[in-house]
């Protein structure tokens, strides 16, 4: 399955809203068309943004069609040109698809915008009544209307009196609602509002600018004391050579960061922040093996730039195959075994945390499937069609803590080249590996474990193996030296081997 990361660059907002049309006395011009005044249009939304699926992976963007092979195989450890439909989700300049904004520069929201004048648009002055000859008639109108607005505020008054007495009547069956402010109500802590109120503090939203000016936004969680933040890797990777990194918190205080390591292939990345407060307070982790599909989820990020966004929904699938890339043809296909939920996540959630009831993180979000219309009033900017995709936490701890002590990732690999064409088969180990490469690497794990060129594997463990994409993405789910069990075809017959997985270190 291919997917989008959630990302694509999204206009800025108007700086102050729209100056409202005039009355038809003040704009003779609205009043010609058709009758009616005419409607301020919103801004178009750029062309170029990206399609399909979205890193908010080739199954989901990441999300969107299963990737298409090309013959030969990269070594399983290591993924293959990424597949023409799938992209991240956040929102950036280059459409990473998963959860940046692109084009993040200037006042977004704000702006002096109010000029001076009394509001929208210019009052209605009334015209005075031509007088009349006479005059006995109007007068008599005139006194009938005095009579009727005093009798109305007449009305009134005894209304509201009558509506007190009853009020203060012990009979009264009228609830009065609580008139201290919201602020003063206090959330059960299991309560969503709950959950929201002790997660959003240690969420940031990160700006990623290349030293040419390009970016965009995405999100990141508080990893630990020591100002470590957690995000992905298409959401800062316009920043890895000589760019500038922000993280931003909701109480609005602004950091500078510096990138720590980053995993393409997981699409995980660690940064940090430079001059670190002292009262960070790390996000909760929780156990992803222990997720059951029916689970609450929280999702927290700044879809389309609007920081600090809380949506919910439920665990959709557990162990869901996803390879997702930006789409652009330089990029690399990252892989995983994702969680799937429902929780609303659009451009610019990618890289933020996907709790569970408790609060805990579960997962990060990293990329949705998304259909090709647009949002906004464009058909060019995909959007949330309730499937997300999030990088299970067990995986991105143990990739960030990796980051966190060497600068580099660590993954596993099985030693062989397989085909990433989409077959419900398996996975095939390719007749040539790359560039005219054995594809079963000399001394591996794969060749002492007895596979071949033409083996088609169709499980890991007890997981079905249905591709090549599939087949990295469980891969990947484990250690170096954890040993596994292979089931593959050869000649129409099954076989099983134990195998254990090798090693790879960074993404070169």
């Amino acid at each position: 399955m291919s997917t989008e990361n959630e990302g694509t660059e999204v206009p800025p907002a108007p700086s102050a809203p729209p100056v409202p049309v005039e009355s038809p006395a003040a704009s003779p011009q609205a009043a010609a068309a058709e009758g009616g005044a005419p409607t301020t249009q919103l801004p178009p939304v750029p062309p170029g943004a990206p399609q399909d699926t979205l890193h908010a992976g080739p199954a989901p963007a990441y999300a969107g069609a299963p990737p298409q092979g090309t013959g030969s195989a990269p070594d399983a450890s290591w993924p293959p040109p990424p597949p023409a439909t799938p992209s991240y989700a956040d929102s950036g300049t280059g459409a990473y698809g998963g959860e940046g904004v692109g084009g993040y520069g200037g006042d977004a929201y704000g702006g002096d915008g109010a000029g001076a004048g009394g509001g929208w648009g210019t009052p209605y002055q009334q015209q005075p009544a031509p007088k009349k000859p006479g005059g006995g008639r109007g007068g008599l109108i005139a006194a009938v209307l005095i009579a009727a607005l005093v009798a109305g505020g007449l009305g009134g008054g005894l209304g509201y009196t009558l509506a007190k007495d009853n009020d203060d009547n012990s009979n009264s069956t009228t609830v009065s609602a609580d008139t201290g402010s919201s602020a003063s109500v206090k959330r059960d802590p299991g309560t969503i509002a709950g959950v929201a109120a002790k997660s959003l503090p240690s969420t940031v939203t990160i700006e990623a600018e290349s030293t040419s000016g390009e970016g965009g936004t995405g999100t990141g969680f508080v990893f630990d004391t020591q100002g470590h933040i957690v995000t992905n890797n298409h959401v800062v990777a316009d920043a890895v050579d000589g760019g500038k990194l922000t993280a931003t918190f909701p109480d609005g205080k602004k950091y500078n960061a510096e990138i720590v390591g980053h995993a393409q292939g997981y699409d995980v990345a660690v940064i940090k922040l430079k001059d670190a407060p002292s009262n960070l307070k790390p996000l909760a982790l929780g156990d992803s093996d222990k997720v059951a599909v029916g689970d609450e989820t929280i999702a927290i990020g700044a879809p389309f730039g609007l920081s600090n966004t809380v949506t919910t929904g439920i665990i959709s699938a557990k162990n869901r195959p996803v390879a997702s890339s930006d789409g652009s043809s330089t990029s690399k296909a990252s892989y995983m075994s994702a969680l799937q939920t429902d929780a609303s996540i659009n451009p610019g959630n990618s890289g933020g945390p996907l709790l569970d009831a408790q609060g805990s993180v579960i997962g990060i979000n990293s990329a949705i499937q998304s259909t090709s219309s647009g949002g906004l009033g464009s058909t060019s900017q995909s959007g949330s069609i309730g499937l997300g995709f999030a990088i299970p936490i067990n995986q991105a701890k143990y990739v960030a803590q990796q980051l966190i002590k060497t600068g580099k990732p660590v993954y596993a690999k099985i030693g062989a080249s397989v085909s990433l064409e989409d077959s419900a088969s398996g996975a095939t180990i390719t007749a040539e590996g790359v560039s005219g490469a054995s594809s079963v690497e000399a001394g591996g794990p794969a060749a002492k474990a007895g596979l071949k060129a033409g083996d088609v594997i169709t499980k890991l463990d007890d997981s079905v193996i249905d591709s090549g994409p599939t087949l990295i993405g469980e891969i990947w789910t484990h250690k170096p030296g954890d040993k596994v069990k292979i089931t593959y075809k050869r000649g129409g017959t099954e076989h099983t081997t134990d195998l254990t997985l090798g090693s790879r270190v960074g993404d070169s």
